[in-house]
This record gives C-alpha cells, sequence and structure tokens, in this order.
C-alpha cells in the first residue's frame, strides 16, 4: 500500500505570495533552522539557476529503490517542488531526464534531491525547471517499492513535510513551514526595506560607519 500521509497546514496564497520576493539569504538571517545544507546545491551556474518557489511534495526513498519517486511524480501538481530525500546517497541517481523531462512539462517548479541525479546536461536545459541536488551520477536506481510520499523526511539536516515552502536561489535553499512563513515574514518583509536604506545611503556616499553604526 502506498504510504500517503495527510496534508499539513497549508500556507493561505496572500503570505505565499509575500514570500515570493524574499530571498534565501534574508531568509537564513532571520532563521537559521530553516537553511538546507549549502552541499545540496544548484544544478546551473550562478545567474543561471532558475529561483525555486513552492510547496513540498516528499519522497523518501531507500536508494537504489526510486519507487516513492515515481509515486510522488503520479500526484504532484504543477507549481509545486519535488523534494527527494534519499539519505544522501551517492551511489545511484533516484531521477534524471526522463522523469524530470516529465515533471518539466506538467509545469512542476523543481527538484530537491538529497541524494544524485543524473542526465544534468538535459536537466539543465529545461528553462524554468530548478534542480538542486546534493550528488551526480549517471547510475541509475534499481526497483520500485518503496512507496512512503508525502510523509515528513530530512533534507541536508532541514525537517520538511508536505506542503512545506521551499525557496531556493543562486546561494541556497530554505524550507518553511506553515508556522515559520507566518512568524517570520513581516521581519523578513523589514529586512528587505532596511537592505534598500542601506543601498541608498551608500549610493549617496554616506560615512560607512555612519551607516553600520561603528
Amino acid at each position: 500500500m502506498v504510504s500517503i500521509a495527510a496534508e499539513s497546514a497549508e500556507i493561505p496564497q496572500d503570505l505565499i505570495e509575500r514570500w515570493r520576493r524574499i530571498p534565501v539569504p534574508v531568509i537564513v538571517d532571520l532563521a537559521a533552522e530553516c537553511q538546507i545544507d549549502i552541499a545540496i546545491r544548484p544544478l546551473c551556474p550562478a545567474g543561471r539557476q532558475p529561483a525555486l518557489f513552492g510547496r513540498a511534495v516528499t519522497a523518501r526513498c531507500a536508494a537504489p529503490d526510486f519507487g516513492p519517486v515515481l509515486r510522488a511524480i503520479g500526484v504532484i501538481a504543477a507549481g509545486e517542488v519535488l523534494v527527494i530525500d534519499a539519505a544522501g546517497v551517492a551511489e545511484w541517481a533516484m531521477i534524471g531526464d526522463v522523469l524530470g523531462g516529465h515533471l518539466h512539462r506538467i509545469g512542476v517548479a523543481g527538484i530537491v534531491c538529497d541524494g544524485a541525479v543524473r542526465d544534468t546536461g538535459a536537466l539543465a536545459e529545461m528553462t524554468g525547471l530548478s534542480v538542486y541536488a546534493r550528488h551526480i551520477n549517471p547510475r541509475g536506481p534499481i526497483g520500485a517499492a518503496g512507496t512512503e510520499v508525502n510523509v515528513p523526511v530530512t533534507i541536508g539536516g532541514c525537517p520538511v513535510s508536505s506542503g512545506d515552502l521551499i525557496i531556493g536561489d543562486d546561494d541556497g535553499l530554505a524550507a518553511l513551514t506553515p508556522a515559520q512563513a507566518a512568524a517570520l515574514i513581516d521581519r523578513a518583509e523589514a529586512k528587505l526595506v532596511l537592505e534598500a536604506e542601506w543601498n541608498r545611503r551608500l549610493a549617496s556616499d554616506e560615512p560607512i560607519g555612519q551607516i553600520f553604526g561603528l
């Protein structure tokens, strides 16, 4: 029987839209516990990595079995993020260009894999599909018996549940629970305002010690 957990509390759409403006460095400055291990890296170089933003659909794999990935793809929707917990295993890729191409065609926002991916050249050419992975390995998975979909997982040391908000940019990844999304948004927006003020004052050649209270 496929293990599909009940969905977590949803993040309201108006709150999700407010988070679209917030970069990962601001999030982790405010809440380090939201940061996903920096060893899970963007597939594309800085400046070419598509931004990642969407609610998580989780798959917990016991590599080399990638059954949960197949089952998660059966329930994922456009705009969501496939989050694969492969326990950091490097020996087998959990996804490549065939399944990645299908996700791209149906409008999935991206893939986060705490494990390995393959066919990286093809994945990198899929415009708008944002891929992050701990490893790259051309060796494919073996077996599809696993069934754990939309269960709590751990990705790069960060707990992630179905429906959590996943945000990624050139610098890395963050995951926000519904409670964190609600609690942190005002401070995150205030940090953006503060940084804009710093930029304005720096551009006016105000002494740096005065700007930063040295």
